[in-house]
């Protein structure tokens, strides 16, 4: 059987994230990790930062994944933190068409504000790195069955608005054991507990987003890498998994987002 290809795209406008930057031509800590751990599933990572990968169709990848950071509008820009080529508007669209048309996209901490309308939320911010929590409200999504209901780890999380009404919430942000006392940290976290990952269709694409995955310890946390893999297995087709629309009934204040 042919090996799949899966793209991993990691574009830095905005900010680059530490876990993804090159030193020279060698892969970042957070491509190996992804390399790694797809292994076993017999995927062929394609690992690129140059926008112009779009230009040339996406035919040959089974999915896609991104941790580029930035919005559409910033990939178009020439100039990046990481000095990576841009994207084109052809190959933004073909992006976005790609998605509708049934390409699984799967997205992680930054990487949904290339195609926020795929992933169905928007961003507000973050605060301070801390020890958070997280909510399993999806205990038979794949990867998440050896989580227990809930489990903490130090991160960068983010603060996410505007949830489309049609997740699948698999991990819920527990926001009352977030520290709240800088005012930054009151600013995004002193609100109602919202999705943190999470599975939806877009079209006729399966996505799968998880805000995780800021820090290279977390890339080589076993639940970490659980979680994405499973999403991953989910928005191939690999596995399959009940995604009925959740939202209102495990985070019904979601969208009453903080600043």
């Amino acid at each position: 059987m042919k090996q799949r290809k899966v793209l991993f795209f990691s574009r830095s406008v905005l900010f680059e994230h530490s876990a993804i930057a090159r030193q020279g031509q060698e892969l970042s800590f957070a491509e190996k990790a992804f390399v790694e751990m797809t292994r076993p599933a017999g995927l062929e990572v394609c690992c690129a930062k140059d926008g112009r990968v779009f230009d040339g169709g996406l035919d040959d990848f089974a999915a896609v994944i991104s941790y580029s950071c930035g919005s559409a509008e910033d990939m178009l820009k020439e100039q990046a933190k990481d000095g990576s080529p841009p994207m084109s508007p052809q190959g933004i669209r073909r992006l976005r068409e790609a998605v509708l048309a049934g390409k699984p996209f799967v997205a992680i901490h930054p990487g949904f504000w290339v195609l926020p309308e795929a992933a169905g939320c928007g961003y507000a911010g973050h605060g301070m790195q801390q020890m958070g929590a997280m909510q399993v409200v999806s205990p038979k999504f794949p990867g998440t069955e050896r989580c227990g209901p809930a489990f903490s780890m130090m991160e960068e999380w983010f603060s996410l608005r505007d949830f489309a009404s049609d997740l699948h919430v698999v991990l819920v942000q527990d926001t009352q054991v977030l520290s709240k006392e800088q005012p930054v940290d009151k600013r995004f976290y002193d609100r109602p507990p919202y999705p943190a990952t999470w599975a939806r269709t877009h079209g006729k694409g399966r996505v799968f987003y998880t805000s995780m995955g800021h820090r290279e310890d977390v890339w080589m946390n076993p639940i970490f890498q659980r979680i994405l893999i499973g999403g991953l297995s989910w928005a191939l087709g690999d596995v399959d998994a009940d995604v009925t629309p959740n939202i209102r009934h495990v985070t019904p204040q979601a969208n009453q987002a903080g600043a």
